[in-house]
């Protein structure tokens, strides 16, 4: 035995064991279930179609969470009253089972739903049906569980239910999924042959509770100077792009510094599939790209909502991740017409993200790169089991002169050592500071002063554990409003609850 420990998975309390078996080479996720007999399997499908014969589902009860949740106390309830009436002698902990199982295998993912509900799993992923289920443990990596889907069949239900509930299809002819969760979890799901042992579906889960600046700073992700040199950036509409290698957490770094926009400005996010998710104080309207049917109309790409974006008259533009030559560029245009934009992009170094940006398949012209002014570059340790910011960057343009190209030079400001596992101040910036001076009216004494107040207020933010993204966003909500009212509020060494409403820091 190496570990084990329970959670909650809607009425069920799942007890897990992580093992260690001298005939495996990794240890194995272990749910304890109780072992049901055939014929109560016969029976939970005879129930199964009772209730489908009874009970009607529409499609948007199946987008709408609260509708959701009130579907699956109907099914319970319907589910306990069946097996009450055609199961005699069971105890009350198999009947919950028996019925919630019931919920899970017609509005989810059957035994899959279980495993959603472990906020220390990272990533589900099925391989076929005559394999287990594997998960990715934030703790032990990955790890085989006890858990099979019996048959390639249902794993192909399985995803057409998660593509039908976001208007998408997954067909012999269309083998490939990317959707989403109702939970925002991120779905790929792949069908044979295109998949050769079989049928697959791969969940990257998303934190339960949204990750915060004051989270990242606690765990060393970033520093509280750092973040109050990006917070001033993004308050004074500086263009950024958060790039990095698999699962090194650019999309939640990118989600955490979205509260630093101030709350009366308008925000577009454009995305293949939903990975932005911002607080709800924010001003911001969700777009995603929509796959054409199968007649290869309706279609709707990256390209049709970067234009479109720019008629609904944004402040700032989120695009989820840069991937095309014609997104990159309508993207630079949108920065060079005076919009804020933020991206992410893949790449392992800030040279990598250059030479991925002005190389083939993105190509984008070298001239339109000088309103590019931060790349931030993210780092996973798979050893040790940390992110960091790897290095903060800024696009530095040079004039070249004769008949040389004007080429960007990359000024790193900050990076991470390593050995001390800290992240270390390289340069002073020159482009911010020069634009901070030339469009935001401030001096050098006003610029200094205002990254002082704003780390004061991150660290202050960190020793008073506010984590909720309300809670934070409530404190640069009044920054923003009464500056000396907040810092004089802080420096007097008043508590969370006495600044913050008690809803704000409960909520998430």
């Amino acid at each position: 035995m190496i570990d084990k420990y329970s959670f909650s998975a809607d009425r069920i309390k799942v007890e897990v064991e992580i093992k260690k078996d001298k005939h495996d080479f990794v240890p194995i996720y272990f749910v304890k279930m109780p072992k049901l007999e055939e014929g109560t399997l016969a029976l939970l499908d005879e129930a199964k179609e009772e209730i489908i014969n009874k009970l009607q589902i529409n499609t948007h009860e199946l987008l709408d969470p609260q509708a959701l949740e009130e579907m699956k106390a109907k099914l319970y309830s319907r589910g306990v009253k069946i097996i009450r009436e055609k199961l005699f002698g069971i105890t009350e902990l198999e009947e919950n089972f028996l019925a919630t199982s019931l919920v899970h295998e017609m509005l989810g993912l059957g035994n899959i739903e279980m495993l959603l509900a472990d906020g220390r799993l990272e990533e589900i992923v099925v391989n076929s049906s005559k394999s287990p289920v594997w998960v990715y443990h934030k703790q032990y990596g990955w790890l085989k569980t006890n858990i099979t889907i019996d048959s390639e069949a249902n794993i192909l239900n399985y995803a057409s239910s998660i593509g039908r509930k976001v208007g998408r299809q997954i067909t012999t002819m269309h083998p490939l999924l990317d959707a989403h969760l109702i939970s925002g979890d991120r779905v790929n799901a792949t069908l044979f042959p295109i998949s050769t042992v079989g049928n697959t579906i791969s969940i990257r889960m998303f934190r339960r509770k949204p990750w915060t600046i004051t989270d990242l700073i606690e765990h060393k992700t970033t520093s509280s100077q750092i973040t109050a040199l990006l917070w001033l950036a993004i308050e004074f509409e500086m263009n950024m792009i958060v790039s990095g290698g698999t699962a090194t957490g650019k999309t939640s770094f990118l989600n955490t510094l979205m509260p630093f926009i101030p709350p009366n400005q308008r925000i577009i996010s454009i995305e293949d599939t939903r990975e932005v998710n911002l607080p709800d104080f924010l001003h911001w309207v969700p777009l995603t790209t929509r796959e054409p049917n199968p007649e290869g109309k309706g279609g709707i790409g990256m390209l049709d909502l970067l234009v479109n974006s720019l008629r609904m008259r944004p402040d700032r533009i989120v695009v989820g991740e840069i991937r095309r030559a014609e997104e990159a560029e309508v993207l630079f245009e949108a920065m060079h017409t005076g919009h804020s934009v933020y991206s992410t992009l893949h790449a392992d170094t800030a040279e990598q993200t250059f030479r991925r940006l002005v190389n083939a398949p993105i190509s984008v012209p070298e001239p339109l790169l000088e309103s590019l002014d931060l790349l931030i570059v993210m780092f996973r340790d798979r050893r040790k089991g940390i992110r960091r910011i790897y290095e903060v960057v800024e696009m530095l343009p040079t004039i070249a002169t004769g008949e040389e190209k004007a080429k960007e030079e990359l000024r790193v400001l900050f990076k991470w050592d390593p050995l001390k596992d800290e992240i270390i101040k390289y340069k002073e910036s020159i482009k911010l500071m020069e634009k901070l001076k030339s469009y935001g009216g401030m001096t050098e004494i006003e610029i200094q002063k205002d990254l002082k107040a704003k780390q004061v207020i991150l660290d202050w933010l960190v020793r008073n554990k506010v984590n909720t993204v309300n809670g934070v966003g409530f404190v640069i909500s009044e920054y923003y409003q009464d500056p000396e009212n907040v810092l004089k509020l802080i420096k007097n060494k008043k508590n969370a609850d006495e600044i913050i409403p008690k809803y704000y820091l409960e909520s998430i």
